[in-house]
């Protein structure tokens, strides 16, 4: 079947279109259907219990003091500690047990025979079974007991301090500000338990689960997790179809001139663009650092291998679990954008011969810029969560506090700029492709791929800390998962096209052919796929059937290019193909981001699981694996790719990167098999045969089993960090045998560049 560029790019603009129609109507809905912030809640006599401007307030004590990376909030968060609205929710029914426990026989709940539980079990069953009608929310006497307790609990932990939970003493500064943060989390259980008006479920869809509130998985949650395992079939099925029926030329090393490494003149702007991988090689070491006291906080929560009660180094309360999982995320997004920015300015002469006036000074500055970015962000994450800034600057210069956007608005405001700096540098440095090809040309897409991602990175500037926190998660994802899933996906499949084309393996026109195809899937289903995160976080419910359907069907795009990169990879493999250890990188991510955003997204994605299983270890088997899959793999072969052709033959190595590559694999698969997805399905049963609260608990983690499953860790965290140490010795190794770049570069120097512009 032989489909025309034309009219896959006629395709791809109907499909984005239409996403965006999507999105916006959803956008609408967010604001229309998110649970309301009552003025007051109200007692049984009529005394204010709560305010509307407590709940905002605490919401942004909840920011301001990185509490989302030490738990997690309607299930989205880190998932070290509690997560606040079903520990909440957990917390309201046993206080209002015990309450009609002692109004009624004088005891507390547990003192009661099986009778008389099941009989005060019931009443509070009842009184929190209702329905929300407006004006404000009216508690029972037990309920008021029940906020009460809570907040005098918040305060003993969030205040003071709880070592047993990885708590440091005053991470909420006041025990004011730790009550406003009880009422915003009793909120969130509040709109978790009550019905929407007119509805049978609640707010959340009933999430979390909770059989003393009434709360268990919903008619739909089973109906759409069928309808997702149908369209399973049907959807890998459909890809093998797409893969084996739609012609698109195969790279091939038979009969090619396939540029030698030391036949390809490095430009200056090259060596500039080179300088973005050292920087981004630290910032993946810190990362893998951080990853491994992370780990062991699981084990000792308030030390680090005994140093606390050796030394009496107060590993807590130096760098607490919030911050230092904060930075591990950052640092990750940071050095695989940074990997990939590099990336992008490295290819441009390699295609064109062309280097434009004071393009390697341009690219200089704006790796000074994102230097400044990331040492400003990094360091107000730590000034703002202790309090160092004050004011409405923590959000701005300190700390936002949300997962993935944990940098503050001017930080944010950087990164974009940095992005709109690097599109006007790749358009100077693909000038003479843009100048030939039609619009759909693949110097083109990489402009488009630049420009989505600016366009959804946006969405992160649409809400204040003071925003409903159902409002904020609707855009938050946007952020996090249309970003990853759409545009940054589309511009990383548009870079690798651009590599095999500069390596003589695909023509201008095959590849573009190819990416659009791959473009159209990955955004076709990626961006609407967005949806199953709306599912417990407030939003309408017809969410379910859109988020199971789209979840399903982004398994699409990756048998399309799980088949792609073994078909590269065979076709490479002969002895005399240069590139051999690039398109190992290629494979593995391949490989991983099937495991782990297909097979293990998708199971995670069904709805009856994700009910259960929403915020545990399962999903972080599934993030590891996929951004190592997506993205981690694909940098990391772009950055050998580019090492390769900036060193002569005869002084390139590549054994240390190969060694490398096998301890970052063989320790992916120790820690996601061996350690993180069995703790991840023993939690799973947890919530099934308890509460999801049961799941997320201290009690849990502490149990001998999982402790036993955290230290089996150790193991692959180890093979991790020691092939990131390789690599970044490597670099250094390696940035001692660069070769100079050409003095006065011209198209004439480049292996390549004749065979791409001539190709129309």
């Amino acid at each position: 079947m032989e489909i025309q560029r034309k009219t896959i790019a006629k395709a791809i603009v109907v499909v984005f279109v239409f996403n965006l129609a999507v999105m916006g109507a959803g956008a609408w809905f967010a604001y229309q259907e998110a649970p309301p912030i009552p003025d007051e809640v109200v007692g049984p006599d009529g005394d204010v219990v709560v305010s509307g401007d407590a709940i905002r307030e605490g919401k942004t004590v909840f920011q301001r003091d990185g509490l989302m990376n030490h738990g997690s909030i309607l299930g989205n968060g880190a998932y070290y500690g509690a997560d606040y609205t079903a520990d909440a929710l957990d917390s309201k029914v046993r206080f209002m047990r015990n309450y009609y426990a002692q109004e009624r026989y004088g005891e507390t709940y547990d003192q009661l025979d099986s009778a008389e539980q099941a009989a005060v079990a019931d009443v509070v069953k009842s009184d929190l079974d209702d329905s929300y009608e407006g004006g404000a929310i009216r508690y029972t006497a037990a309920e008021v007991y029940a906020h009460e307790q809570v907040r005098q609990e918040y305060v003993e932990r969030y205040h003071e301090g709880d070592h047993e939970r990885g708590v440091p003493a005053n991470m909420i500064d006041s025990e004011e500000e730790a009550r406003a943060f009880a009422d915003f989390a009793m909120w969130t259980a509040w709109f978790s338990h009550t019905d929407r008006p007119g509805g049978t479920h609640s707010y959340t869809n009933d999430w979390p689960y909770q059989p003393g509130a009434g709360n268990d998985a919903t008619a739909a949650s089973m109906t759409w997790s069928v309808v997702a395992m149908v369209l399973l079939v049907a959807g890998a099925g459909l890809g093998i179809w797409l893969y084996k029926s739609v012609e698109l030329p195969e790279p091939s090393a038979e009969d090619i001139a396939v540029p030698e490494p030391g036949d390809v003149s490095v430009f200056p702007s090259q060596r500039a663009a080179l300088r973005f991988i050292p920087v981004a090689a630290g910032l993946f070491l810190a990362q893998v650092l951080l990853g491994g006291l992370l780990a062991h906080f699981y084990i000792e929560r308030a030390g680090f291998f005994g140093v606390e009660s050796v030394f009496g180094v107060p590993i807590l309360q130096l760098l607490p679990f919030a911050i230092a999982k904060t930075w591990h995320i950052d640092l990750g997004i940071l050095w695989i954008a940074a990997t990939w920015l590099g990336a992008g300015l490295f290819l441009p002469p390699l295609l064109t011969g062309y280097e434009p006036p004071k393009q390697s000074t341009y690219i200089n500055v704006l790796l000074g810029a994102i230097v400044v970015v990331v040492v400003g962000g990094l360091s107000g994450i730590w000034l703002g969560a202790n309090g160092y800034i004050d004011g409405s600057l923590w959000w701005i210069l300190g700390n936002e506090g949300l997962e993935y956007l944990e940098v503050g608005k001017l930080w944010q405001f950087g990164i974009l700029a940095g992005f709109l700096i690097w599109a006007g540098l790749a358009v100077r440095g693909l000038k003479p492709l843009l100048d030939k090809e039609p619009p759909y040309g693949l110097a083109h897409m990489i402009l488009y791929a630049g420009g989505s991602i600016a366009l959804l990175f946006t969405a992160g500037f649409l809400f204040t800390p003071e925003t409903n926190i159902a409002v904020t998660e609707f855009w938050r994802w946007w952020v996090v998962h249309m970003w990853v899933e759409g545009a940054f996906e589309f511009f990383i499949v548009a870079i690798v096209g651009l590599t095999l084309v500069s390596m003589n393996l695909l023509s201008r026109r095959s590849a573009e052919k190819a990416v659009m195809l791959q473009a159209l899937l990955v955004m076709g289903t990626g961006i609407i796929g967005v949806s199953h995160h709306y599912w417990w976080v407030g939003m309408p419910d017809m969410w379910v059937p859109i988020g199971s359907v789209f979840s399903t069907l982004e398994l699409i795009p990756l048998v399309f290019i799980l088949y792609e990169a073994l078909g590269q990879y065979r076709a490479m493999s002969g002895e005399s193909f240069p590139y051999r250890l690039p398109f190992m990188f290629i494979v593995a991510s391949g490989v991983w981001n099937f495991v782990g955003a297909g097979v293990l997204g998708f199971f995670i994605n069904l709805p009856l699981i994700n009910y259960y299983e929403h915020g545990t270890y399962l999903t972080v088997g599934h993030a590891h694996a996929a951004m190592f899959g997506a993205f981690g793999f694909l940098a990391l072969g772009m950055v050998t790719y580019m090492l390769q052709l900036s060193i002569d033959a005869d002084r390139w190595d590549g054994s240390w990167l190969r060694a490398a590559f096998w301890c970052w694999n063989v320790g992916l698969v120790l820690m996601v098999f061996v350690s993180v997805l069995p703790v991840g399905f023993l939690q799973l049963e947890t919530a099934f045969t308890g509460s999801y609260a049961a799941a997320r608990s201290v009690a849990f983690y502490d149990q001998p089993l999982i402790q036993t499953l955290f230290w089996a860790r150790l193991p692959g965290d180890t093979l991790i960090i020691l092939g990131t140490i390789i690599y970044a010795a490597d670099l250094v190794r390696k940035r001692f045998v660069l070769r100079q770049s050409a003095d006065d570069p011209s198209v004439e120097d480049m292996a390549v560049a004749e065979g791409i512009l001539g190709d129309d």
